[in-house]
């Protein structure tokens, strides 16, 4: 990874001037660095898991996967690199405990807001996201929180810490930001009744709606009236079903598909501003790279959105 070629593309792992590398977005126009609109932080961590091991490889594959990407979006019609995307070195957090891991990634996170750049993390186990979500709140204090997952994670303390990628939704909560958590499926009794009506309540300032709610149909301008203006969207992949995304943690059955998820991005994306993102909990199967192509695709077309997103804005 260089410095020199980490502006031109996602996985920063070519040449700028290799023109047969697939790790070059675009190695026939450099995109100047004071252009950039997009900081991708890998986060490598996992320690506190449950159940399948794995997620510290996470960062590494989405990346090595986005070098076989196609540049051109077929479905926006144009190609998001062009916006900047500048990708930067691993963070060293490896062997942290939880809660200097989260001051880690909240230190890297304040220093791409305020250097003007839109944050996209990739994790790692969920609780990386604390740290991104804590940088972008200290920058828009009225931020919300749109939350794609299986689980709830609105445990208290899990596992001993109360910074365990179980607990991730539960700080956010705490700290001030409405939330809406979308394919939720799995959740424990006391998170049912943090919740209320076993789990599908509003409570505080947490709107939760299950898998099972999305498919039997909601108004998305629910979820649009519970977040504020600028959002902060945290997707852990579990919220896919297993079928299509295997290479996770904890998968859960019964989770939503590529194009349901798209859908809800596509509409919330398009009408909110959003302030960052992240990615997470991708654990690498091997012999299976499948699903580390959709999640390096699905980072990109969020990209795509936001860009579209901006232009529009730009445009009124």
């Amino acid at each position: 990874m260089t410095d020199k070629t980490a502006f031109i593309n996602f996985a920063c792992l070519g040449g700028e001037d290799d023109l047969s590398s697939p790790a070059s977005f675009n190695p026939y126009e450099p995109t100047p660095r004071a252009s950039v609109r997009y900081a991708v932080i890998p986060a490598p961590y996992e320690a506190t898991v449950s159940y399948g091991k794995g997620a510290s490889r996470g960062p590494a594959a989405i990346l090595e996967a986005s070098t076989y990407m196609e540049l051109y979006d077929e479905e926006l019609q144009s190609e998001p690199w062009r916006a900047g995307i500048e990708t930067l070195p691993p963070l060293d957090i490896s062997a942290l405990p939880p809660e200097e891991m989260v001051e880690v990634v909240h230190k890297a996170s304040a220093s791409v807001i305020a250097d003007g750049k839109l944050p996209v993390l990739l994790g790692g186990e969920h609780g990386v996201t604390l740290g991104l979500f804590r940088a972008l709140k200290e920058k828009h204090p009225a931020l919300s929180v749109l939350h794609l997952d299986a689980h709830a994670d609105m445990r208290a303390v899990y596992g001993g810490t109360p910074y365990s990628h179980a607990c991730i939704a539960r700080r956010m909560a705490e700290e001030g930001a409405p939330l809406v958590q979308l394919g939720i499926r799995s959740m424990s009794q006391l998170e049912a009744l943090f919740l209320g009506d076993g789990g599908t309540g509003d409570i505080l300032n947490v709107r939760s709606y299950q898998a099972r709610q999305l498919r039997a149909g909601i108004d998305l301008k629910e979820v649009l009236a519970h977040l504020t203006d600028e959002v902060f969207i945290t997707i852990d992949l579990d919220v896919f079903d297993p079928s299509i995304m295997p290479s996770t943690g904890t998968p859960e059955p019964g989770g939503l598909l590529w194009e349901e998820v798209l859908t809800i991005l596509r509409s919330i994306i398009s009408r909110k501003k959003i302030a960052g993102f992240d990615i997470v909990e991708l654990a690498p199967v091997a012999g299976n790279a499948a699903p580390d192509f959709m999640a390096a695709r699905l980072a990109y077309r969020v990209m795509g959105y936001i860009n579209k997103s901006i232009d529009s804005t730009d445009r009124q």
